[in-house]
């Protein structure tokens, strides 16, 4: 196992986990993104350490190419070493005391910070250990579409989708909040088998139903819609070729939650949902990775 470390600022270390989680498909790849030297809080944009975690050694020169080309603010972070380390569990261990993360009332934990809960009555606790799949709430993707469920929980729909779900938090915290049936749904196998492992963790077996599927591509999913409600958590290139799609599989009325795509392609995005029959209503803002809310018209 190798450890690579790489130091920047928040936003560009926000940005390379994002590629190594999602972008980077030639190596299995664990991510750990930190606040160096203090406790991570609100607008802080100190220096930031991200560490990945592959059972190969990687080639740095081709990485930089690779980060530089996803977002041209990547060429000048610096790599600041590459280790090899002993034979232990390192993908838990690169999680553990990244902390509590609180979303609104979801409330996120690993096991390992289980005695560090608030426990106020409000609270909605999602346990996600450590494991491969993307999606633990400390990045601003997963955070802010949680953010923006909390604030719309009143929306009470009967179906839901969470497309690409990763380790299906998303999924989890919309059947705790709201006790519908949820079809979690990715196109990677080995994230289904951990979304359904989260699944079993917290008690949501039955309302959360975890399938691998590319896109909208499965008889599950085309024989459950149209959903009343879509997360859809990827990338901008991916979340726009799904709009005619996404339109195919939405009720009308229904609600379509999009996140994954940096601010400088959300023109793009908005532009291909716009085009397939959904308005923008509402906005997370966030300097890099805002959140979309849709419904379709």
């Amino acid at each position: 196992m190798y450890k690579t470390t790489w130091k920047g600022s928040r936003a560009e270390m926000e940005t390379a986990s994002m590629f190594f989680t999602e972008a980077d498909e030639t190596m299995e790849t664990a991510v750990s993104l930190r606040r160096l030297d203090k406790p991570v809080e609100e607008g802080d944009d100190g220096v930031w350490s991200l560490e990945t975690y592959t059972e190969d050694a990687p080639d740095i020169a081709a990485l930089r190419a690779k980060l530089t080309a996803f977002d041209n603010a990547l060429a000048n972070i610096e790599h600041v070493a590459t280790e090899d380390l002993p034979d232990i569990d390192w993908v838990a261990h690169s999680l553990e005391g990244l902390g509590v993360v609180r979303c609104g009332r979801f409330v996120l934990y690993g096991v390992h910070d289980a005695d560090k809960l608030p426990n106020e009555d409000a609270d909605i606790p999602i346990r996600i250990d450590a494991n491969m799949a993307f999606g633990t709430g400390h990045h601003p993707t997963t955070a802010g579409c949680l953010t923006l469920l909390d604030r719309f929980a009143g929306f009470a729909p009967k179906k839901v989708l969470d497309l690409g779900c990763g380790s299906a938090i998303l999924a989890i915290a919309a059947a705790k909040i709201w006790k519908r049936q949820v079809l979690a749904t990715d196109i990677d196998e080995d994230s289904v088998a951990i979304a359904a492992e989260n699944v079993d963790l917290n008690d949501a077996d039955d309302y959360v139903i975890t399938l691998a599927a590319d896109g909208f591509n499965h008889d599950e999913i085309k024989d459950a819609a149209p959903f009343d409600f879509v997360f859809a958590n990827i990338l901008a290139g991916p979340l726009a070729e799904l709009a005619p799609g996404m339109a195919e599989h939405v009720a009308k009325n229904g609600r379509v939650m999009l996140a994954g795509l940096m601010t400088e392609q959300e023109a793009g995005v908005i532009s291909a949902y716009e085009a397939a029959g959904f308005r923008m209503i509402n906005r997370l803002d966030q300097p890099t990775w805002p959140v979309l809310l849709f419904v379709k018209t």
